[in-house]
């Protein structure tokens, strides 16, 4: 995600979230499954639905695709479509196949049936948002709305215009229903719609007129619905699963698409009415879906008889490749035609993004400019001509008149939207409307830059959906012939009855009062591990200490289940011997042949990496000296005999985390000669001096390293790649060491390899084994850990778990739930790895066992079986928390200001030196959520060991007398009437140095800010849990961290793709995950303002919402933040050009927001982590307060909402006895709560107690003035 974990830009991070809306949790879903994008939803390669209905069970978070699911269908046809049109001509995409993904289809599933939606939600509406439109040849007007189909007869379209008309409901239920379009001939209708797997597809059905295809039940109908409203926990037989469908108005319906990983949308009839051109659309490592235009056959039969079909497409019009791109990067160009109409038997009508021309959706873009071209598709030629440019203001949403002479299309002039014609024979361009919705080409827009809209069938008017309304837009006729507009539009005034399904809202309530209350706190997520020689031991690190740990081979091999996991473990782990107990250490491994001897990293702000050695049976370490100033990693040492020997480690460049001013030049990876020290000699703090050092190679491993044959050869670990170097080689003229590759992985995320050893031959295979080049290969594929016979697989082969015949062969699955931080035993025999708090073992041997099974099942690789062979321990390391540091950090400041020379009786008689008062104070407590009640002026806030006491009128003799004996003993601050909040809560956050182990800048800042808490919804799980542990034990300072973990992702990012298809799958990526749920969506949906339809449903929904406002808008910065931030970041960022205030989509959701915080809506603060850090927080609030919220309910949002959103308003989100004491004091005068832009004006920030000068963030109390040192970060 940044420059620690991934490489990828915060423009990654928008798509892996959804950037126009998505959602965290799917159990929040309505029958559309709400927390999926309200509009068409945008990425479509999507999470299955089993997932969504264990989260209903498990309330964990997750940074997810809309839910869906696939079935398995046959992709053959005797008769494909492009026998069928043999005069189209084919786009072959460069040749590339798409033959990855998926890569397991799923089980059948139905999102109708097999998730429950125990909620109903009815309620009327006279406007709608985002309506797409079609008009029929006898007038009728068809629409999508909430993923509902709904129709207006055309004999009351006249009506409409004083009075409004019932619009009659004709496809309704879970599934989410879109894009309607009716035939030429007015017989078919086609849609899109998810039903079923949960996969956007084309259907199409009869039609015969409004009032036919109206689903709403009367008279003899009522048979319909019997048993449809009884209890949804029951599940429905396949009786009243037809009675649904009919109820729903799809019972009549054909898919003629058969996607089911790619989806399909926006069909539109050719005009002979057998086949229909199509937007399908792909995504690529980034979530963005790049469209392209596909040709599918429609049956010519009654739909209602005709057999299923294979929905096999012929694409048209395909994808283009960026210059320097080769056939096989053709999968990831983000950039697509879209929007697609015919013109014609053999013409196509298209727009496409023809600015992004680098193959990357790139955000920012400056729509007044142009971003959208549209062109013309000859698909018998093949030959393509620019209809209309992109520039000024872009052109996009193509539609074209029923006699083919005019399209119609909208495009951006100056502040206004227009909707625009262009005449096809004489090239005239004229704007007809100004009163269009904004478009949305600025953004990825699968749902549509615009509305799709439809001439009259007399090319008389356009029907067009804006500013929440249908508008008829009349149009005539020039004297050339050419249509002009016809006056002034008029709204056709409509209602209609919406009905939702809406599934429970799961939040699940977090203790953390309680959990802090506990004198230690365990560690949850380990990294780093490595195992010694036999595969007895293990070491790893835990937060910022390294610990080692014996194997239990006694413990009976069983598959623990991490949900379930208590506090109490009966053995701990062991904390290596350090020189140095307060430093940050890292990388530990075994020294061959030394079973007593440990090598590891230790690390410190100024004066960077040290290594130490560990002795484990005396209890000492040692210092290794030897190196100049760096940052090194990953220390290794040779498995030879004696106390000489080469060790191996990385030296890295500077990174924004560690700084990248000094000590930056030469990485690379090194070698160099030590001697280890005696076993009965040398003592604690002794010097061991590293020399002869040279360096192997620039190339610097993402995992770890280790020799072999003595000193003879390195063999390093990549994500996908085990190489082995040559070290009695000589170097290449640039001084690189021959190497060469082990292992290669197709997908893999983690590698890790043994060399072949004679007990590793089967049956005598001698051959073999003498032809292999790796006696075992582990890896991880899509989160699982996999495990292959050297002898199944040759050098040139590549290691994959996709089953079918690209599969490895006898390929093991060993995880039930993943792993990571795969460690073999040095003799081959064993593979460890780590999941949460737990070490898994694997003696590979026992595979045999398994041999059968794995061997017959080609889905899942012998899991069933393999599981038995797990040995699975609990790892235990616990830490002192922070509340019981608090009172021992105060009672010593208090002993050492009154009592220099005071023994310990002394210091329990000071027992209440842990008291912080404060004074003075206007306290904003948040309590009730009503401004009235909760602003209480005059008050003396009372905190002890971290958590509140209460909250005394200072004037108040009788409140007074609560506070206990002794009190004096304690900090006292004098608020003078400054205002006091709850501490801020971040609930979209995100940032870089979860992975690195210098103290964060980031997180300095944050706390600096008045972030007392932060959420981040997309981040790797182990290092988001190491940084968290970090924090609380006391490491380095910063917010309250929760997250995601590493997000439930359907893209194609192998990374982060989640390969779900079935309930034991579902269950697999919970357990794994194991974090804080929630339900909210987050960034805004597409469309900034939002109408009834939209406004109800969310509100109602009980879903959150963090809209964060901040990304779409940039900002200027303060000159605090050059304290707390790498000035080279600030260098980069600019303010934004002044434009008028209502071409901002930014304050137009602030609107939106403010009008469903009304309603009952969680609205909570995120800031994304958009630079500068913390400062754009309290943009945030600006910006909320500019929708029309009062400062107080914009601080409502930064607190209470967002600590209720996160399932810990029980502990923190306001001021009241119990919680822990998160708050922000501000300076007398500055009166946050009548300007919101004065939020930035901290005085104090206080995080469980512990206070800190906001401005300087030197600590106040209880440790005054502790700083928390930090890397050069800056030149200046």
């Amino acid at each position: 995600m940044g420059d620690i974990q991934n490489p990828r830009s915060r423009d990654d991070l928008r798509e892996k979230e959804l950037p126009i809306g998505h959602s965290v949790i799917a159990s929040a879903a309505s029958s559309k499954r709400f927390s999926t994008p309200i509009s068409t939803s945008t990425h479509r390669n999507y999470i299955n639905p089993i997932l969504c209905a264990l989260l209903t069970s498990y309330a964990f978070i997750f940074h997810a695709f809309p839910c869906i699911n696939r079935w398995t269908t046959s992709s053959t046809n005797a008769g494909s479509i492009s026998a069928t049109v043999p005069k189209f001509k084919e786009d072959t995409a460069y040749g590339w196949k798409d033959d990855i993904w998926p890569i397991r289809e799923q089980t059948p599933w139905d999102i109708s049936t097999d998730f429950q939606y125990p909620r109903k939600l009815v309620y009327d509406v006279e406007e709608g948002t985002w309506l797409r439109l079609d008009v029929g040849p006898n007038g009728d007007i068809v629409f999508d709305m909430l993923g509902d189909i709904y129709c207006i007869p055309a004999d009351v379209i006249a009506s409409s215009a004083t009075s409004a008309v019932q619009a009659l409901a004709i496809l309704q239920g879970v599934p989410y229903d879109s894009h309607p379009q009716i035939s030429p001939d007015g017989t078919r209708f086609a849609f899109r719609s998810d039903a079923g797997l949960g996969v956007a597809n084309i259907w199409v059905k009869p039609w015969s007129g409004c009032r036919a295809a109206s689903n709403q039940v009367k008279g003899d109908d009522l048979w319909i619905l019997s048993d449809l409203d009884g209890d949804p926990e029951s599940g429905e037989n396949r009786e009243k699963n037809h009675r649904r469908e009919v109820r729903e108005g799809r019972a009549d319906a054909i898919k003629i698409t058969n996607e089911t990983f790619r989806w399909v949308s926006e069909a539109r009839w050719h005009p002979d009415g057998d086949k229909i051109i199509a937007t399908k659309r792909y995504t690529s490592s980034r979530a963005v879906p790049a469209g392209e235009g596909w040709l599918y056959n429609v049956p010519n039969a009654t739909l209602a008889t005709s057999p299923s079909i294979s929905g096999e497409g012929l694409r048209l019009v395909g994808r283009s490749l960026p210059l320097g791109w080769q056939p096989e990067q053709y999968g990831e160009q983000q950039i697509g035609p879209e929007e697609f109409i015919w013109w014609g038997d053999d013409r196509l009508i298209y727009s496409k993004n023809v600015i992004d021309i680098n193959g990357r959706f790139e955000y920012g873009k400056d729509v007044h400019k142009g971003i959208n071209t549209i062109f013309s598709y000859n698909v018998t030629s093949g030959v393509a001509e620019t209809l209309v440019d992109a520039n000024p203001g872009g052109a996009s949403r193509p539609e074209i008149s029923n006699d083919g002479r005019t399209i119609a299309f909208v495009r951006r002039v100056r502040d206004k939207e227009a909707l625009v014609l262009k005449d096809l024979k004489t090239g005239t361009i004229r704007n007809i409307w100004y009163g269009l919705t904004y478009d949305l080409s600025i953004v990825s827009a699968p749902m549509g830059t615009y509305p799709s809209f439809s001439f009259t069938p007399k090319d008389d008017a356009i029907i067009i959906w804006a500013t929440g309304s249908l508008w008829k837009v009349p149009l005539s006729l020039d004297d050339a012939g050419e249509r002009i507009s016809g006056g002034e539009p008029w709204k056709i005034k409509w209602k209609a009855r919406i009905e939702k399904r809406l599934a429970k809202t799961r939040i699940s309530q977090t203790d953390i009062a309680k959990e802090e209350a506990k004198p230690r706190q365990r560690i949850r997520a380990f990294t780093e591990l490595s195992v010694d020689a036999t595969g007895e031991r293990v070491t790893f690190r835990a937060g910022s200490k390294t610990y080692w740990q014996a194997l239990d081979h006694s413990a009976n091999p069983v598959v623990v289940d991490p949900l379930s996991s208590g506090d109490e473990v009966s053995q701990e782990a062991i904390p290596l011997p350090v020189l140095h107990p307060n430093a940050t250490y890292q990388s530990p491994s075994f020294i061959p042949n030394e079973p007593n001897l440990l090598i590891h990293m230790r690390w410190s702000d100024t004066l960077f990496s040290s290594i130490e050695i560990a002795d484990i049976s005396r209890n000492i370490a040692f210092e290794v000296d030897g190196l100049p100033l760096g940052r090194y990693d990953k220390p290794t040492i040779c498995d030879s005999v004696g106390l000489n020997r080469r060790i191996a480690f990385v030296r890295k460049a500077g990174d924004k985390m560690t700084g990248d001013i000094v000590a930056t030049a030469n990485p690379g990876l090194y070698v160099g000669l030590l001697t280890l020290p005696s076993p009965f000699g040398r003592g604690q703090g002794t010097k061991l001096m590293v020399r002869d050092v040279k360096r192997l190679s620039q190339h610097i491993p993402s995992g770890r390293m280790r020799f072999t044959e003595g000193a003879r050869n390195l063999i390093v670990y990549d994500d996908s790649t085990s190489s082995v170097i040559d070290l009695t080689a000589s170097p290449n003229d640039v001084g690189e060491h021959p190497s060469r590759v082990l292992a290669k992985g197709k997908m893999s995320t983690e590698m890790a390899v043994t060399l072949p050893r004679e007990s590793d031959s089967l049956h005598g295979a001698k051959t073999r084994l003498a032809a292999a080049t790796v006696g075992h290969a582990a890896f991880v594929d899509l989160h699982q850990v996999y495990v292959a016979n050297g002898l199944d697989f040759g050098g040139g082969d590549v290691l994959w778990s996709k089953p079918g015949p690209n599969a490895t062969r006898g390929l093991a699955r060993a995880s039930v739930e993943g792993g990571h931080d795969l460690s073999w035993s040095a003799d081959g025999k064993r593979l460890c790895w780590l999941l949460g708090p737990y070490l898994h073992s694997l003696e590979v041997s026992k595979l045999d066992e398994c041999k059968r099974e794995i061997q017959q099942d080609s889905n899942s690789f012998g899991i069933k079986c393999v599981k038995t062979l797990l040995n699975v321990q609990e790892i235990s390391v616990t830490f002192e928390h922070e509340r019981s540091r608090i009172k021992r950090a105060a009672s010593d400041a208090f002993v050492a200001q009154h009592s220099p020379v005071a023994d310990q009786e002394t210091r329990d008689d000071h027992f209440d030196s842990d008291m912080l008062f404060i004074l003075n104070a206007t306290v904003v407590s948040m309590i009730t959520g009503t401004e009235h009640r909760d602003v209480l002026y005059g008050r003396t806030l009372v905190i002890r060991g971290g958590v509140i006491i209460g909250s005394y009128a200072t004037d108040d003799e009788n409140d007074w007398l609560r506070i206990p004996p002794g009190a004096p003993r304690g900090k006292f601050i004098d608020a003078q009437g400054g205002i006091v909040v709850p501490g801020f809560v971040d609930v979209h956050a995100h940032w870089n140095g979860q992975g690195s182990v210098a103290s964060s800048w980031e997180q300095r800042t944050f706390l600096a800010y008045g972030l007392t808490t932060v959420h981040n919804p997309a981040i790797d799980t182990v290092a988001a849990w190491t940084e968290r542990a970090r924090v609380e034990s006391g490491s380095m300072i910063g917010p309250r961290i929760f997250h995601t973990g590493t997000i439930i992702h359907g893209g194609t990012w192998k990374g982060d793709h989640e390969d779900i298809v079935d309930m034991a799958e579902a269950r697999s990526a919970l357990t794994r995950l194991k974090v804080e749920g929630m339900t909210t969506v987050e960034h805004t949906i597409p469309i900034p303002v939002v109408y009834q339809d939209v406004l109800t449903l969310f509100a109602e929904s009980g879903t959150g919402n963090t809209p964060t406002h901040i990304v779409n808008l940039g900002g200027v910065f303060e000159q605090r933040l050059r304290k707390f931030v790498p000035h080279a970041l600030l260098e980069t960022i600019s303010s934004s050009l002044a434009v008028p205030r209502d071409a901002y989509q930014v304050f137009n959701t602030s609107a939106s927001i403010h009008q469903m915080t009304k309603m009952g809506l969680n609205a909570n603060i995120g800031a994304h982590g958009e630079p500068p850090l913390g400062m754009n927080y309290h943009k945030e609030m600006w910006f909320f307060a500019q929708g029309g919220m009062t400062p107080y309910e914009a601080l409502r949002s930064a607190t209470r909402h967002g600590a209720s959103s996160l399932g810990l308003f029980g502990s923190i989100g306001s001021l009241e006895p119990g919680k822990l004491a998160d708050m922000v004091i501000y300076p007398a005068g500055m009166n946050i709560l009548e300007d919101i832009s004065l939020t930035l004006q901290i005085r104090y920030v206080i995080k469980g107690g512990r206070v800190w000068d906001a401005e300087t963030m030197i600590e106040e109390w209880p440790e005054k003035g502790k700083v928390q040192s930090m890397p050069p970060l800056s030149a200046d």
